[in-house]
C-alpha cells in the first residue's frame, strides 16, 4: 500500500471513529498508529490524542502562513515575564558574548554553542503571526537558525523524537516532536524586524515555532534535549505548560 493510501485509511478511520463511535475510540485507533501526544492520559486525553492525530496525518509539511513586509505590525505585544536576575543582566550588559545554548542527549555530538557560533550558521526568516491563547497577536520579521541545521550539526540519532528546550529561567520549558523539530520555519531566532532580537521578546535565543501558539515559543534558549521519551521530563507531559494543565499539542 502506498504511503498516500495508508494515511487516507488512517484518517478516514480516524475521522470515522470519531463520529460513530465517540472520540475515545479515534483516540485507541490514534494510539495503534503511534500518534499520541505525552499528555494524553488526563482528561482531555482522547481529545488531544485525535486533535494531534489529525494534524500530523493531514498537515505534517503544511505551512504557516506569512505575510508581507507592509503588514509587520508597528507595536507588536511583549508579554510581561518575571525577573531575570543579576547574571543574565550581567551577561546582557556583554552584548550576551558569554551566552551558552546547550545542546545534548541523544546526539552523535553534543556541543555547547556560543551565540556567535549559533549565528555563523546560514540564516533563514520569515514573516508570520505569533498568537497567544490569551487572544493576542502581532505579526513580525523573525530571523535565525533552523532548529534542523542544528541537529544535523550535533547529529540527532534515528530514534530522536521530541527535542525538549529550556529558557534561561529554570522552570520553563517545552518540547516538541521532530515533525516541528525538521519543520523549515522553526527557527533558533536571534532578531526580529531587521535587528538583533530584543530581550523582551525572548532576545538573544528564542525558538520560533510558528505552526504553534505563543507558549511553545520559549524564550531565552539554553539548552536542547533530545529524547526519545517524556516521561522523564517535568510531569511527564511535555512541557511546563502542560504540566500546568495546557495542551501539549498547541498547533494553529
Amino acid at each position: 500500500m502506498s504511503k498516500f493510501s495508508r494515511r487516507r485509511l488512517i484518517t478516514t478511520g480516524l475521522a470515522a471513529a470519531a463520529g460513530a463511535s465517540g472520540i475515545g475510540v479515534a483516540a485507541r485507533l490514534a494510539r495503534r498508529h503511534g500518534l499520541i501526544p505525552p499528555d494524553a492520559g488526563g482528561f482531555y486525553g482522547p481529545g488531544e490524542a485525535l486533535t494531534y492525530a489529525a494534524q500530523r496525518l493531514l498537515g505534517r509539511h503544511s505551512m504557516a502562513r506569512e505575510f508581507s513586509r507592509s503588514q509587520i505590525s508597528t507595536n507588536p505585544f511583549a508579554n510581561e515575564v518575571d525577573g531575570l536576575g543579576d547574571e543574565f543582566k550581567r551577561l546582557q550588559a556583554g552584548n550576551f558574548v558569554e551566552w551558552k545554548m546547550t545542546v545534548d542527549g541523544m546526539a552523535a555530538s553534543p556541543t555547547t554553542f556560543s551565540l556567535a557560533e549559533i549565528k555563523s550558521f546560514p540564516t533563514s526568516s520569515h514573516i508570520t503571526m505569533i498568537g497567544c491563547e490569551e487572544g493576542w497577536t502581532y505579526i513580525a520579521e523573525w530571523t535565525g537558525v533552523r532548529l534542523s541545521n542544528i541537529l544535523d550539526r550535533v547529529g540527532a540519532l534515528p530514534q530522536v523524537r521530541y527535542v525538549v528546550y529550556r529558557s534561561f529561567q529554570p522552570d520553563w520549558w517545552e518540547s516538541i516532536d521532530m515533525s516541528d523539530g525538521l519543520h523549515p520555519q522553526t527557527l533558533i531566532a536571534t532578531g526580529m524586524n531587521g535587528a538583533d532580537l530584543p530581550v523582551p521578546f525572548g532576545g538573544p535565543l528564542r525558538l520560533r515555532v510558528p505552526r504553534q501558539l505563543g507558549y511553545k515559543n520559549v524564550k531565552y534558549i539554553t539548552r536542547l534535549t533530545l529524547t526519545d521519551s517524556l516521561k522523564s521530563f517535568g510531569k511527564g507531559t511535555g512541557g511546563a505548560a502542560s504540566d500546568a494543565g495546557y495542551a501539549w499539542y498547541a498547533g494553529i
